[in-house]
């Protein structure tokens, strides 16, 4: 998994995606920021919700690559024959996905220090909207990597990605189309937006935790099923 890992986080700086998508977070946080301060109101778990947006633009741009490339260039070949396990070729493209992402998210302890010296802060509310932001782009990443191993077009990996990242987070606008009460429900309270704003709201939800995270983790599975399957095919 480490050398997975060490290659694919390489990639992402040794071609223009890693330094696009670092820098439309960094340019991001620090307009929504320098908004927000000027108000009177300093909140970075604040700025943080207010990134749903551009992650759900920028996933997209992290993940076209992940597993389509490999197969259009042919390299899968060797890792599929590789003595590896395929969990490992999937959870070290992952990481490496998710560490450029944490990184895009660096800025906010700057942030927090910077507002921490003027006002009293909840590191705690801070940290836990952190977390959120980093569970929903695990979320959307692996919705990613999973819609990547089905294609060896990059342009269709990132627009189908795309629009599945659209829907799935903005679910509840849809809840008025559902022709049943149920399932208006259940569209409302799937959506991921409702779930990632209790995290900014500061209202801790093992519920929440648990959701993003199997779907993190039934992506992943799927990815990795893909990958069998072409192992064998």
């Amino acid at each position: 998994m480490s050398a997975v890992f060490k290659r694919e986080f390489k990639a992402y700086f040794s071609t223009p995606i890693g330094y696009i998508v670092v820098a439309a977070y960094w340019f991001f946080l620090g307009l929504y920021f320098s908004l927000i301060y000027s108000y009177g109101s300093p909140s970075v778990q604040t700025v943080i919700i207010a990134m749903s947006t551009i992650v759900v633009f920028t996933v997209p741009i992290l993940t076209m690559r992940l597993m389509s490339e490999d197969r259009r260039q042919k390299v899968d070949q060797a890792l599929l024959t590789a003595p590896v396990k395929l969990s490992g070729i999937v959870f070290g493209k992952f990481f490496a996905a998710m560490s450029v992402f944490a990184i895009g998210f660096a800025p906010t302890v700057i942030f927090e220090i910077i507002t921490a010296g003027y006002v009293s802060v909840n590191i705690a509310v801070f940290l836990y909207s952190l977390l959120g932001i980093m569970l929903l782009g695990g979320a959307l990443i692996s919705i990613g990597m999973f819609i990547s191993s089905l294609t060896e077009s990059s342009v269709i990996s990132a627009i189908l990605t795309l629009v599945i990242n659209i829907l799935v987070l903005y679910m509840s606008n849809f809840a008025s189309l559902a022709k049943t009460a149920f399932l208006s429900g259940i569209f409302e309270k799937a959506a991921f937006i409702t779930v990632f704003e209790n995290f900014g709201e500061s209202i801790f939800s093992v519920p929440d935790i648990i959701y993003f995270l199997s779907i993190t983790a039934a992506f992943i599975f799927l990815s990795v099923r893909s990958l069998e399957k072409r192992r064998w095919a």
